[in-house]
């Protein structure tokens, strides 16, 4: 099973449902990718308001 993306916060994921946001809401058609290491010192976590460090896509259709 291919990586999915959360609609709503937009964590990469390989379950049905977003631990972050319990969401089930999930796309395949993605594009670009952020690794946040440390959201609480990163200017692009502030930036894209993730505050959990993980991967997340840029674009989410």
């Amino acid at each position: 099973m291919s990586d999915q993306v959360c609609r709503e916060c937009h964590r990469i994921i390989s379950s049905q449902t977003c631990p972050i946001c319990g969401s089930s809401n999930l796309s395949a058609d993605w594009s670009g990718m952020v690794i946040i290491i440390d959201p609480e010192n990163s200017e692009i976590a502030k930036k894209i308001d993730v505050k959990v460090a993980d991967k997340y896509a840029l674009k989410v259709r």
